[in-house]
Protein backbone atom coordinates (compact mmCIF):
# COMPACT_ATOMS: atom_id res chain seq x y z
CA UNK A 1 0.00 0.00 0.00
CA UNK A 2 1.15 3.31 -1.22
CA UNK A 3 1.56 6.41 0.78
CA UNK A 4 -1.59 8.72 0.61
CA UNK A 5 -0.78 12.08 0.48
CA UNK A 6 -2.25 15.69 -0.60
CA UNK A 7 -1.05 15.57 -4.56
CA UNK A 8 1.04 13.15 -6.56
CA UNK A 9 3.64 12.04 -4.00
CA UNK A 10 6.04 10.66 -6.44
CA UNK A 11 6.41 14.05 -8.27
CA UNK A 12 6.79 15.78 -5.06
CA UNK A 13 10.26 17.79 -4.55
CA UNK A 14 10.56 16.89 -0.62
CA UNK A 15 13.44 19.62 -0.34
CA UNK A 16 11.17 22.34 -1.14
CA UNK A 17 8.46 21.38 1.36
CA UNK A 18 7.44 18.14 2.94
CA UNK A 19 3.65 16.48 2.24
CA UNK A 20 1.38 15.92 4.12
CA UNK A 21 0.82 12.27 4.56
CA UNK A 22 -2.60 11.11 5.95
CA UNK A 23 -3.50 8.08 8.20
CA UNK A 24 -6.75 6.75 9.79
CA UNK A 25 -5.78 8.66 12.54
CA UNK A 26 -3.44 10.98 12.13
CA UNK A 27 -1.93 13.35 9.72
CA UNK A 28 1.93 14.08 9.07
CA UNK A 29 2.97 16.90 8.01
CA UNK A 30 6.26 19.31 8.21
CA UNK A 31 6.74 21.48 11.35
CA UNK A 32 5.91 24.96 11.65
CA UNK A 33 6.93 28.19 13.38
CA UNK A 34 3.83 28.29 14.99
CA UNK A 35 3.90 24.38 16.59
CA UNK A 36 7.01 25.53 19.04
CA UNK A 37 4.45 26.04 22.11
CA UNK A 38 2.40 22.25 21.68
CA UNK A 39 6.14 20.74 21.16
CA UNK A 40 7.46 22.02 24.32
CA UNK A 41 4.15 20.86 26.29
CA UNK A 42 3.89 17.46 23.96
CA UNK A 43 7.61 16.67 25.18
CA UNK A 44 8.01 18.37 28.82
CA UNK A 45 6.89 14.68 30.23
CA UNK A 46 10.49 13.22 31.59
CA UNK A 47 9.18 9.98 30.50
CA UNK A 48 9.09 11.26 27.24
CA UNK A 49 12.26 12.81 26.89
CA UNK A 50 13.85 9.78 29.20
CA UNK A 51 15.66 7.91 26.14
CA UNK A 52 16.42 10.79 23.48
CA UNK A 53 18.71 13.89 23.06
CA UNK A 54 17.07 16.35 25.59
CA UNK A 55 14.93 18.43 23.63
CA UNK A 56 14.68 22.26 23.29
CA UNK A 57 13.55 24.13 26.99
CA UNK A 58 11.66 26.69 25.66
CA UNK A 59 9.55 27.90 23.03
CA UNK A 60 12.24 29.91 21.43
CA UNK A 61 14.44 26.91 21.43
CA UNK A 62 12.14 24.81 19.36
CA UNK A 63 11.36 27.65 17.19
CA UNK A 64 15.05 27.31 16.61
CA UNK A 65 14.57 24.27 16.10
CA UNK A 66 12.16 23.98 13.47
CA UNK A 67 13.89 26.43 11.53
CA UNK A 68 17.15 24.06 11.89
CA UNK A 69 14.64 21.29 10.21
CA UNK A 70 13.80 23.34 7.52
CA UNK A 71 17.46 24.12 6.56
CA UNK A 72 18.42 20.76 6.96
CA UNK A 73 15.43 19.64 4.47
CA UNK A 74 16.29 21.97 1.87
CA UNK A 75 19.71 20.94 1.74
CA UNK A 76 18.34 17.37 1.35
CA UNK A 77 19.49 15.60 4.14
CA UNK A 78 16.70 15.75 6.90
CA UNK A 79 13.23 15.73 7.36
CA UNK A 80 11.31 15.71 10.30
CA UNK A 81 7.22 15.45 10.27
CA UNK A 82 5.24 16.81 13.14
CA UNK A 83 2.56 14.52 14.26
CA UNK A 84 -1.11 15.76 14.44
CA UNK A 85 -4.22 14.08 15.61
CA UNK A 86 -7.58 13.79 13.74
CA UNK A 87 -9.34 16.51 14.43
CA UNK A 88 -6.59 18.42 15.88
CA UNK A 89 -3.48 20.95 14.53
CA UNK A 90 -1.64 20.71 17.70
CA UNK A 91 1.64 18.37 17.35
CA UNK A 92 1.44 15.45 19.91
CA UNK A 93 5.12 14.14 18.64
CA UNK A 94 7.44 14.21 15.60
CA UNK A 95 9.41 11.57 13.52
CA UNK A 96 12.59 12.77 11.89
CA UNK A 97 14.26 11.06 8.77
CA UNK A 98 18.24 11.46 8.38
CA UNK A 99 20.48 10.65 6.01
CA UNK A 100 23.10 8.49 6.36
CA UNK A 101 25.31 8.67 3.16
CA UNK A 102 24.99 11.24 0.33
CA UNK A 103 22.52 9.61 -1.83
CA UNK A 104 20.18 8.71 1.15
CA UNK A 105 20.37 4.94 0.47
CA UNK A 106 20.46 4.65 3.82
CA UNK A 107 18.62 6.53 6.18
CA UNK A 108 18.44 6.56 10.22
CA UNK A 109 15.02 7.49 11.54
CA UNK A 110 13.76 8.30 15.31
CA UNK A 111 10.52 9.21 16.74
CA UNK A 112 8.87 11.08 20.17
CA UNK A 113 5.08 10.53 21.10
CA UNK A 114 3.30 12.51 24.17
CA UNK A 115 3.18 10.85 27.11
CA UNK A 116 -1.12 11.21 26.98
CA UNK A 117 -1.06 9.00 23.65
CA UNK A 118 1.25 6.23 24.24
CA UNK A 119 -1.01 2.99 23.58
CA UNK A 120 -3.64 5.20 21.27
CA UNK A 121 -2.72 3.67 18.34
CA UNK A 122 -1.47 7.08 17.02
CA UNK A 123 2.09 5.16 16.46
CA UNK A 124 0.65 2.59 14.44
CA UNK A 125 -1.04 4.66 12.28
CA UNK A 126 1.83 6.86 11.96
CA UNK A 127 5.15 5.20 11.58
CA UNK A 128 4.19 2.90 8.44
CA UNK A 129 3.51 6.78 6.48
CA UNK A 130 7.10 7.43 7.63
CA UNK A 131 8.69 4.56 6.08
CA UNK A 132 6.99 4.25 2.68
CA UNK A 133 8.03 8.39 2.66
CA UNK A 134 11.48 6.72 3.07
CA UNK A 135 11.34 4.43 0.95
CA UNK A 136 9.22 5.72 -2.21
CA UNK A 137 10.20 9.77 -1.60
CA UNK A 138 13.65 9.52 -0.62
CA UNK A 139 14.20 6.48 -2.60
CA UNK A 140 16.38 4.83 0.72
CA UNK A 141 17.52 0.87 0.68
CA UNK A 142 17.74 0.38 4.17
CA UNK A 143 16.01 2.75 7.39
CA UNK A 144 17.89 2.35 10.85
CA UNK A 145 16.77 2.69 14.14
CA UNK A 146 18.33 2.95 17.51
CA UNK A 147 16.50 2.41 20.98
CA UNK A 148 18.68 1.78 23.78
CA UNK A 149 17.64 -1.45 25.28
CA UNK A 150 16.42 -0.69 28.41
CA UNK A 151 13.30 1.71 26.17
CA UNK A 152 11.39 -1.58 25.95
CA UNK A 153 8.10 0.99 24.72
CA UNK A 154 10.04 2.09 22.07
CA UNK A 155 11.96 -1.35 21.12
CA UNK A 156 8.33 -3.05 21.25
CA UNK A 157 6.64 -0.56 18.55
CA UNK A 158 9.78 -1.27 16.55
CA UNK A 159 9.31 -5.18 16.40
CA UNK A 160 5.59 -4.68 16.02
CA UNK A 161 6.24 -2.31 12.78
CA UNK A 162 8.49 -5.64 11.38
CA UNK A 163 12.04 -3.91 12.13
CA UNK A 164 14.36 -6.57 12.36
CA UNK A 165 16.83 -6.11 15.38
CA UNK A 166 20.37 -6.84 13.97
CA UNK A 167 22.45 -5.73 17.19
CA UNK A 168 23.13 -4.47 19.82
CA UNK A 169 25.63 -1.22 20.31
CA UNK A 170 27.27 -1.52 23.70
CA UNK A 171 27.50 2.00 25.37
CA UNK A 172 26.88 3.52 22.28
CA UNK A 173 24.60 6.36 23.72
CA UNK A 174 25.00 9.26 26.30
CA UNK A 175 21.78 9.85 28.30
CA UNK A 176 22.05 12.29 31.13
CA UNK A 177 25.80 11.37 31.96
CA UNK A 178 25.26 7.75 31.68
CA UNK A 179 26.55 5.56 28.08
CA UNK A 180 23.78 3.12 27.34
CA UNK A 181 23.18 -0.21 24.72
CA UNK A 182 21.66 0.63 21.99
CA UNK A 183 19.65 -2.17 19.79
CA UNK A 184 20.07 -1.65 16.33
CA UNK A 185 16.82 -2.11 14.48
CA UNK A 186 16.28 -2.28 10.44
CA UNK A 187 13.57 -1.79 7.70
CA UNK A 188 14.98 -3.07 4.18
CA UNK A 189 12.48 -1.37 1.34
CA UNK A 190 12.22 -4.67 -0.78
CA UNK A 191 11.22 -6.55 2.40
CA UNK A 192 8.86 -3.67 3.63
CA UNK A 193 7.13 -3.68 0.34
CA UNK A 194 6.72 -7.67 0.26
CA UNK A 195 4.67 -6.85 4.00
CA UNK A 196 3.09 -4.06 2.63
CA UNK A 197 1.35 -6.19 -0.18
CA UNK A 198 0.81 -9.51 1.59
CA UNK A 199 -1.09 -6.96 4.91
CA UNK A 200 -2.96 -5.38 2.47
CA UNK A 201 -4.23 -9.02 0.15
CA UNK A 202 -5.13 -10.16 3.89
CA UNK A 203 -7.32 -6.79 4.51
CA UNK A 204 -8.75 -7.27 1.00
CA UNK A 205 -9.65 -10.72 1.99
CA UNK A 206 -11.46 -10.46 5.29
CA UNK A 207 -13.08 -7.06 4.04
CA UNK A 208 -14.98 -9.20 0.42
Amino acid sequence: MAITTRGNPRAHDWRNGLPSLAGSRVTVRELRISDAPAMLAALASGDVARFISPPPSTVQGFERFIAWTADERAAGRYACFAIVPAGSDAPVGLFQVRALDPSFATAEWGFVLCRKRWGTGIFADAAPLIVDFTFEILDAHRLEARAATVNGRGNGALQKLGALREAVLRRSFLCRGEYLDQALWTIVRDEWRRARTAALGRSHRITH
